[in-house]
């Protein structure tokens, strides 16, 4: 079966160009202390700021002096690591309440069920500025919020899964053995829910870095000396004529990262669905 969802996955021109973006992406970002072509904060002199891209300076200079290049590697690896850690953490919580609406008693699953709705009911964008706002911006604080803001669909959709598979046989029969809650969420429950899992988390990273980037791009996310391609879009907003290369390659590598989770979510749908007929999430 897994290999068979593999060669499905491979077999997609779609999902081989997303795992390309990404694996080059996810380099860049790892070997940015080794490839950078110097200090991402390093200060340069008069004669060296906001130079257009050329030898020696392949992606140009900031206002500061400093290397646009080294800059976009270092960042890379802030809004990388923000957006899957924070999709993980969401798709991680929303799972949990899936199960737990799913496989508890009415009460629960009504109480759990309308936390969620109480939670896509504010525009996400909204309920992240406001958690944003209750304390001093930071990487970790996004992950947080990314987490707090993006838990409720998962949780809609995985009880859904939950409610069907747990009239099957081998639930039933899992029950009747007086199995634990807990054991039977896990093993028996939980492996059948994987491949929506998975395809949650690609297609959710996207989102992450996009929402990561606003932040930053409003200075609520990555705080000097810290860079993040949110925060290096706003840097260069004031020289959108005369620096064009301080929004332009950023918002480009903002771009390839949506679209290469965008791909291989939208594969591994195709190649994990056992009838063939690819998963809409939400």
């Amino acid at each position: 079966m897994r290999r068979r969802s593999a060669r499905t996955l491979l077999a997609d021109p779609g999902a081989r160009a997303g795992l390309l973006i990404l694996a080059l992406l996810a380099g860049a970002a790892l070997l940015a202390p080794l490839v950078a072509p110097g200090d991402p904060a390093a200060l340069g002199p008069s004669a060296a700021r906001l130079l257009p891209p050329g030898p020696g300076r392949p992606l140009g200079t900031d206002p500061l002096g400093r290397d646009v290049l080294s800059r976009l590697l270092h960042g890379a690896r802030a809004s990388l690591l923000v957006g899957v850690v924070g999709a993980a953490i969401a798709v991680g919580l929303g799972t949990l309440v899936g199960l737990a609406a799913g496989l508890g008693r009415t009460a629960a699953d009504r109480l759990l069920m309308g936390l969620a709705d109480v939670g896509l009911a504010f525009p996400r964008l909204i309920l992240a500025l406001f958690l944003v706002s209750l304390a001093a911006p930071s990487l970790g604080l996004v992950i947080a919020v990314l987490a707090l803001t993006g838990w409720m669909g998962v949780a809609r959709l995985v009880r859904a899964e939950t409610l069907s598979l747990r009239e099957r046989d081998f639930v039933l029969a899992a029950r009747g053995l007086g199995l634990a809650p807990a054991r039977l969420a896990l093993r028996h429950v939980l492996p059948h829910l994987l491949p929506t899992v998975a395809v949650a988390v690609a297609l959710r990273v996207g989102n992450a870095i996009l929402l990561e980037s606003f932040l930053s791009y409003l200075g609520l996310g990555a705080q000097e000396p810290t860079v993040s391609w949110g925060a290096m879009i706003e840097q260069g907003r004031a020289h959108l004529l005369d620096g064009w290369w301080l929004t332009a390659f950023p918002g480009l590598a903002l771009t390839l990262a949506v679209v290469g989770c965008n791909l291989l979510g939208d594969g591994l749908s195709e190649a994990l669905d056992p009838r063939g007929e690819g998963r809409v999430l939400p």
